[in-house]
């Protein structure tokens, strides 16, 4: 008889050093629920403007079912070449210095494997996506945390940078407008984070998927700054900005070394992205600018609806300028954000994201998505009132 086996043994040791996903944990908990008011996604509640659907109709029914080059199609990569250049006069080779991913996660993943070795520390911003920190561990690399504060509006700092490096010190990973904040950071506070990436020769990961939800102002765009265009791998995709969170699109733009590297990986875990999708990305970027900016007015409206009412129930909360987060402080209640969060879900069929699932950095506030409809978002804001006047 042949020896049983334990199959647990053979997980690698990183993968238990990683929790699963806060966010997904919440969604598990309210599946079962009925009458449920949801400010927890992270996804727009607009269907793809139809255009889009129909180009990649068409092409299927034209055929269209292919491989695509690893990189992506020419087509697309040469879009977005020009999308950048006119939008924020930078000049990336459509040949050599875009790759395009399945989505932005993708994007992250190969961009932090490509330059990582075992030790190498990265800098990771916090309150930040769930995926950056198990990014880095998946390769083998060590996080190093710096937290933002309310205090500065959630904006990084060249101080709280400066502090955090260290000889090992290889990349700053940095996500504005940011997601779970609405945190901005204004062009001049860039630079300084720029002066201390080159003072330390280091490089930086920016992900600006949320660019083009930025409300008051410009949006920035990293790589535009002085000397940082080949210390920057940019990333960016379709999900937010044109409600294509299903095609699951996006890219990367870096110098031709490290999109090399990264299309090195891409070619042998993904291959290439889909090219439906791509079409479909093709025609978002030729002929989308009026349907995505709709929908930015619409999330606008949204913002101030969302904010002016958490903050007439007593959860203080500051403006974002960015993405489609409002992220309250729930410290005066009294409760942790995951008690808040798990008892309002509860009590008021209200899903939140408790803050601190992002870091930290993230204690004591929630994270409150507010890409869902006016009607819904104020009736949540009623049911949070009726819970907070309870406790």
């Amino acid at each position: 008889m042949r020896k049983a086996c334990t199959s647990s043994k053979f997980v690698a040791d990183v993968i238990n050093k990683v929790p699963p996903s806060g966010i997904r944990r919440y969604f598990d908990l309210a599946s079962g629920l009925d009458d449920v008011i949801s400010l927890g996604v992270g996804e727009p509640d607009y269907v793809t403007p139809w255009h889009i659907r129909e180009a990649c109709i068409h092409s299927l029914e034209c055929g269209e079912t292919s491989y695509t080059s690893n990189y992506g199609l020419l087509e697309l990569r040469e879009e977005l070449s020009d999308h950048f250049s006119t939008k924020y006069g930078i000049n990336y080779d459509p040949n050599s210095e875009v790759l395009v991913t399945s989505g932005v996660s993708e994007a992250l993943d190969v961009a932090i494997r490509s330059i990582t070795n075992p030790g190498d520390e990265i800098i990771v911003v916090q309150p930040s996506y769930v995926a950056y920190v198990p990014s880095v561990m998946f390769a083998g690399g060590v996080p190093v945390i710096v937290s933002t504060k309310i205090e500065n509006n959630f904006k990084l700092t060249a101080e709280e940078l400066e502090a955090a490096i260290t000889p090992n010190t290889k990349a700053l990973i940095i996500n504005f407008p940011n997601n779970p904040t609405g945190a901005t950071m204004e062009r001049k506070d860039l630079e300084a984070i720029a002066d201390i990436v080159c003072e330390h020769d280091m490089l930086v990961i920016s992900d600006e998927v949320y660019d083009c939800l930025t409300y008051n102002g410009g949006h920035t765009c990293f790589s535009s700054l002085e000397g940082m265009r080949d210390r920057t791998i940019l990333l960016n995709g379709f999900s937010k900005a044109y409600a294509m969170t299903g095609f699951r699109l996006a890219y990367a733009m870096a110098p031709p070394e490290i999109i090399s590297a990264m299309m090195l990986i891409h070619q042998y875990s993904m291959l290439c992205a889909p090219i439906t999708a791509q079409i479909g990305a093709i025609e978002a970027l030729k002929n989308g600018k009026q349907e995505m900016q709709r929908m930015v007015r619409d999330y606008d409206r949204r913002r101030h609806l969302i904010v002016n009412g958490l903050n007439r129930i007593g959860l203080d909360c500051f403006e974002p300028k960015g993405a489609f987060y409002a992220f309250p402080s729930v410290k005066n209640t009294g409760l942790s954000s995951a008690e808040f969060a798990e008892r309002l879900m509860n009590e008021q069929k209200v899903v939140t994201i408790p803050g601190n699932v992002f870091g930290e950095a993230g204690t004591g506030f929630l994270r409150c998505s507010y890409a869902t409809s006016m009607k819904e978002i104020e009736q949540a804001l009623e049911r949070i009132g009726a819970f907070v006047d309870g406790l």
